[in-house]
């Protein structure tokens, strides 16, 4: 069980200046459930220690395919616009107005500099934009989470808000 959550309120988001030169160049884009199962592919090749082991894999698979009104398993594409390359990628969920990371992966190629962050400025963008109230980004003990703008939670405070947006 988790203690402390990181949770992002976009009005906190934190865009540094060089992933903003990435936006303002245009050349990457961000879809939605376009390639689930190769996003799945690259976590477990990024991450010598997944996870995802093939019965999870599995159990998230069906999730994905299996549409419900309450629960989205989802997963989120930054594509290379040139070479229509998926250069980063992450699983989560949507309950209500909330969306939880699971897991993710970008390119290591100097090319690809600062695109694993500009996947999750871009997906924070998309969340605002679709009217999410929070981005639970899961445990707190990750930097980059902080440096991205989210504040720490311990559970209780974290599950206040959160019970309030899923419903």
């Amino acid at each position: 069980m988790q203690f402390e959550y990181a949770l992002l309120d976009f009005k906190e988001l934190h865009v540094s200046k060089k992933v903003q030169s990435l936006l303002d160049k245009h050349t990457f884009t961000l879809v939605k459930n376009e390639r689930f199962e190769e996003v799945i592919q690259q976590i477990n090749g990024y991450h010598k220690d997944s996870w995802l082991l093939p019965q999870y894999t599995q159990i998230l698979k069906t999730l994905f395919k299996t549409p419900s009104r309450d629960f989205e398993l989802c997963s989120f594409e930054l594509i290379e616009k040139k070479s229509n390359q998926l250069i980063a990628g992450e699983l989560g969920y949507c309950i209500g107005k909330t969306y939880t990371s699971l897991t993710g992966f970008f390119k290591k190629e100097a090319q690809y500099n600062n695109c694993g962050k500009l996947q999750l400025v871009m997906l924070a963008h998309y969340l605002e934009q679709h009217d999410f109230d929070l981005w639970n980004l899961g445990h707190a003990c990750m930097s980059y989470k902080i440096d991205l703008g989210a504040k720490v939670y311990q559970r209780e405070a974290f599950l206040k808000r959160w019970f309030k947006a899923i419903i």
